[in-house]
């Protein structure tokens, strides 16, 4: 795990600061950004950024949860200016498919994500969380639950275009003296989606919306993590990305599991028929006991 984090204190990395942070989601309009803003204004003072070519209902609706700026990734004297005033930049902006083409990822996850922290270093900003994904490290076999602190596998291009992040996430906090958080995010879906039959497929690798919520915000709130990359997956009972350093660096406490809601998995009992191979929790004796 060493290898995932630095700190850039010597408190607990866990320690919380309460204020009110001014918090610039980039992608605002989308799936991840909009549930965030919604779900923690009024906790933070939020400027949301857009591309423009978003559907209007999506803008209109974010509006109610604070000031709406309009900017392109490849406009780097706007995304200064938007980050001015700025404690932490969620930056979920950019080309979201594993199909994108190069150029699309070039322009956009490369590019766009680089203008968006030199952008924050510029303007003072103390924090940028980074959206990467589950296809960082997707090129690993599906038996395999991988770590933070294993090398990057990516499975595809756009898994590709998220390790660059990452590495400048770690060069932009190590060396220019932004913190960056990078977050591997799996598959996003609400608690009904869960619910679906047709959701075991996302078996181990399901992150509610209410989870990654809370994993954002203990993000943005840590006072004492420099770098760290951070898997985002729900408490599922199989995982495929180990979600300890998420616990441990910044207190995340996942509430769902998808084999508590899919009816498919649900009626196995899982968490009672599958052995945990921990010894009294699955029943055994302790090894202790003619001593005690």
């Amino acid at each position: 795990m060493a290898q995932s984090f630095t700190a850039s204190g010597t408190g607990a990395l866990a320690e919380i600061n309460e204020g009110t942070r001014r918090v610039l989601v980039t992608g605002a309009a989308g799936r991840i950004g909009s549930y965030f803003a919604e779900h923690a204004q009024g906790k933070y003072d939020f400027r949301l950024m857009v591309q423009g070519d978003e559907d209007s209902e999506s803008i209109e609706k974010i509006k109610a949860f604070g000031e709406v700026v309009t900017a392109d990734l490849s406009e780097l004297d706007k995304l200064k200016e938007f980050c001015q005033g700025i404690d932490t930049v969620v930056h979920m902006a950019g080309a979201p498919s594993p199909s994108e083409t190069w150029q699309n990822l070039l322009d956009t996850n490369i590019i766009g994500t680089y203008n968006i922290f030199v952008a924050a270093k510029a303007a003072g900003c103390r924090r940028v969380i980074h959206a990467s994904s589950i296809h960082a490290v997707s090129g690993y076999p599906p038996d395999v639950q991988v770590k933070t602190s294993e090398p990057v596998n990516p499975g595809d291009l756009y898994g590709v275009s998220k390790c660059f992040g990452e590495a400048l996430g770690r060069y932009m906090a190590e060396k220019e003296g932004v913190s960056a958080i990078c977050l591997r995010i799996g598959a996003f879906q609400p608690l009904e989606a869960g619910r679906k039959e047709e959701s075991v497929s996302m078996l181990d690798a399901y992150v509610s919306h209410r989870d990654l919520h809370q994993l954002i915000e203990k993000c943005v709130d840590v006072e004492n993590v420099q770098f760290a990359v951070l898997h985002g997956l729900s408490n599922n009972r199989f995982k495929r990305l180990d979600i300890s350093d998420a616990r441990e660096l910044v207190g995340y406490d996942p509430q769902d599991d998808l084999t508590e809601l899919n009816p498919k998995l649900k009626a196995l009992n899982l968490s009672e028929t599958v052995q945990t191979h921990s010894g009294v929790a699955d029943g055994q004796e302790s090894g202790i006991r003619e001593e005690l």
